[in-house]
């Protein structure tokens, strides 16, 4: 049996980016926590660093190699499924760059914890005090707009679906969530959130997702953001089954 808790990080031509030590430090002080990666077909040395890391994983580092790149939403799906297999009690993921550290897993999992009623916990970019939030006015200002119009999709008032760092209960719903391929290629977040509502209804999935504001998060360098990828995730929107209004 794998580890109780499997986070997957999935990566495209992150060779530069990819530091080994706080990947290795999150698993040597969470001994419940394994780490899939998952190689979207990249092209640089992506797949040598990653080598090195299962080499110093001691088996708690594994990865999943894809033959070409298919986006994130094929990514995450992909060691979702293979994290399944492992039957684990909670899945996640993870953003490769860590502008949100690994410490704020148990953050996350400790809501988990304390309210059996969550099956759903996202780590949210609040800027309030006390928390350090660094991201550029572009990424600011384009993600209150797609938070807008997908809380208006989903019928819920979600505050971030783009943060990656997103954690779920494995149970009947959330298999049935990741069962089938996305529709979407860049938000995958805001696709399985549709999926799990229309599951559960809009209702009962209200008090079943909690968003945690992060203490820290940090934009990166070598972002592959560009505004061509928001146009391109305002059109995946549309692609995105809407939960009905009475569910």
């Amino acid at each position: 049996m794998g580890s109780r808790l499997q986070i997957i990080i999935p990566c495209y031509n992150e060779a530069n980016r990819l530091a080994a030590e706080p990947f290795l430090q999150a698993i040597a002080t969470t001994p419940d926590l394994a780490l899939l990666f998952v190689d979207d077909g990249s092209i640089d040395e992506t797949a040598d660093v990653l080598a090195r890391l299962v080499a110093l994983g001691g088996g708690r580092i594994s990865v999943v190699t894809l033959p070409r790149n298919g986006g994130k939403s094929q990514a995450v799906r992909q060691g979702v499924i293979a994290a399944f297999e492992r039957q684990p009690d909670v899945v996640g993921y993870w953003d490769a760059d860590l502008s949100t550290p690994l410490s704020a897993i148990r953050d996350l999992l400790n809501v988990m914890e304390t309210h059996p009623e969550v099956d759903i916990v996202i780590g949210s970019r609040v800027k309030l005090l006390g928390r350090h939030i660094t991201r550029s006015a572009f990424r600011h200002y384009t993600g209150r707009l797609f938070a807008t119009v997908t809380a208006f999709l989903l019928r819920m008032a979600v505050y971030d679906t783009q943060c990656g760092a997103k954690l779920f209960r494995v149970n009947d719903q959330v298999r049935r969530a990741f069962a089938e391929p996305f529709r979407s290629r860049w938000i995958v977040d805001v696709e399985i959130l549709a999926r799990y509502i229309a599951l559960k209804g809009v209702t009962s999935a209200a008090s079943s997702i909690c968003e945690v504001p992060l203490q820290t998060w940090t934009e990166k360098p070598g972002s592959k953001l560009r505004m061509r990828h928001a146009f391109r995730a305002m059109w995946d929107l549309v692609r995105v089954p809407r939960p009905r209004s009475g569910s």
